[in-house]
């Protein structure tokens, strides 16, 4: 049968998703079968609705086949999505270019100064024009004793599909913050990355320090960050060093990191906030689909499968839900939280990491593993993406429309708690498809 493959198709009804964004599908072929026998398939619960939801005799020809040729979990360094800004791009610079302008692990430094206008307190400043600037190699002694590892989906705010999903390593930045010996008035850390020296490509983001210095419970450090899935991280990338925040969408998470302005400021100056985003907002969990059937025989089984993104306020469960054309829809329920949505099945962690990993290893220690086993001390991980599928059969000829959604930890079903797009997308995905 014909699929839709991911992030494909979307109408607008209520609270959902319209518009293409088939650019953002990640066709990985690093998970294998090996995955269904980690996760123990056969034993897989099916939640029946009459006959729309497939028996259990059905699922080893037809669900198995769907759940092996999901994506990996991690994502190789060049099939990470790319939505980077600059003319040119910076990673697209010659490689004698990028070595004059510091975008190599040799030539890199980065600018850590107190802001003119509004100064904080320092002892030290890291600075070019002074001779004094911070370099790569002053931060691989830092990471001798203060490295840091951890898995996060990287996101767009605006966007229905991740860019890709990684284990990130680098330093702390409060490490290299404490550096500059900062005494008073210190509030707010602004950042921003080469953009071909350039002023009107400038794009900058900005933190408080309070998160700078401090992690809320259970979250990794915003790090400087220099590998991703234990191998240096590519111009592409962001390479040689960029900014990564945990909990954070892209924008946060500033590529060809150079300057960096310790602030009296109180309020935030991200470029992102001239477009009317909220740049506070932390990522959001939703779900939405990988592989669906343009077509199908009627009365045929068939498997849907997809992901979700597992945000700040994680993920209890995936649903999905079948409606026919023509059929009436909930009445004044503009999320459909009353349709009968039934569970799909949440993937447990794969046998196959992909990524390009040395010996299919999670490095240790890496937040969130236990480093005895390597195994995810929790499952879903947060900040993280994570599978799912559902088996289906028993449908009769027409058109239908299959929409998916998650319910977080505190119990919000998609797209509660934070329904609106300029704090991250999380509006509920529609597929149609046809049964003949």
């Amino acid at each position: 049968m014909d699929m839709l493959r991911g992030c494909n198709t979307f109408h607008s009804s209520g609270g959902e998703m319209s518009g293409s964004t088939d650019l953002f599908l990640m066709e990985h072929r690093e998970v294998t079968r090996r995955w269904l026998l980690r996760a123990g398939v056969g034993g897989i619960a099916v939640f029946g609705v009459g006959s729309l939801w497939a028996d259990e005799p059905l699922r080893s020809s037809v669900l198995d086949e769907a759940i092996g040729n999901l994506e990996s979990f991690l994502t190789l360094q060049d099939e990470f999505e790319d939505v980077s800004r600059g003319t040119p791009k910076p990673h697209s610079l010659p490689d004698e270019t990028k070595q004059e302008v510091g975008l190599t692990r040799e030539t890199w430094s980065l600018d850590v100064v107190s802001d003119p206008e509004h100064p904080v307190k320092l002892r030290k400043e890291f600075s070019v024009e002074q001779g004094t600037a911070f370099d790569f190699a002053g931060l691989m002694e830092l990471a001798e004793t203060h490295a840091v590892r951890f898995a996060k989906v990287m996101t767009c705010l605006n966007i229905g599909c991740p860019l890709g999903m990684g284990i990130w390593e680098g330093v702390p930045l409060r490490e290299v913050i404490w550096l500059t010996q900062p005494k008073a008035d210190l509030r707010r850390v602004f950042y921003n990355g080469y953009h071909n020296d350039d002023p009107e490509q400038m794009f900058r983001s900005s933190l408080p320090i309070g998160r700078v210095l401090e992690d809320p419970f259970d979250l990794p450090p915003v790090i400087l960050c220099y590998k991703l899935n234990g191998d240096w991280l590519t111009s592409e990338r962001g390479g040689p060093v960029r900014v990564v925040v945990p909990e954070a969408y892209g924008f946060k998470s500033i590529k060809w990191l150079s300057h960096m302005v310790l602030s009296n400021i109180a309020h935030a100056n991200d470029t992102y906030a001239e477009k009317n985003n909220d740049v506070d907002s932390p990522l959001k969990t939703f779900a939405a689909t990988l592989s669906v059937p343009k077509k199908v025989e009627a009365n045929t089984p068939f498997a849907v499968t997809g992901y979700a993104q597992v945000g700040i306020s994680g993920l209890s469960k995936v649903q999905v839900w079948i409606h026919k054309e023509g059929d009436e829809l909930p009445a004044s329920d503009r999320y459909y939280a009353a349709a009968p949505w039934v569970d799909a099945e949440v993937l447990p962690r794969p046998v196959e990491w992909g990524g390009g990993l040395a010996d299919n290893r999670i490095p240790v220690p890496t937040h969130g593993f236990d480093p005895q086993t390597g195994e995810p001390q929790s499952w879903p991980m947060r900040l993280a993406k994570v599978h799912w599928a559902k088996l289906i059969s028993g449908l009769e000829p027409g058109k239908y429309m299959l929409r998916s959604r998650t319910v977080d930890e505190q119990g919000h079903s998609q797209p509660m708690p934070r329904p609106f797009r300029k704090s991250g997308h999380s509006a509920i995905e529609l597929i149609e498809f046809e049964v003949t």
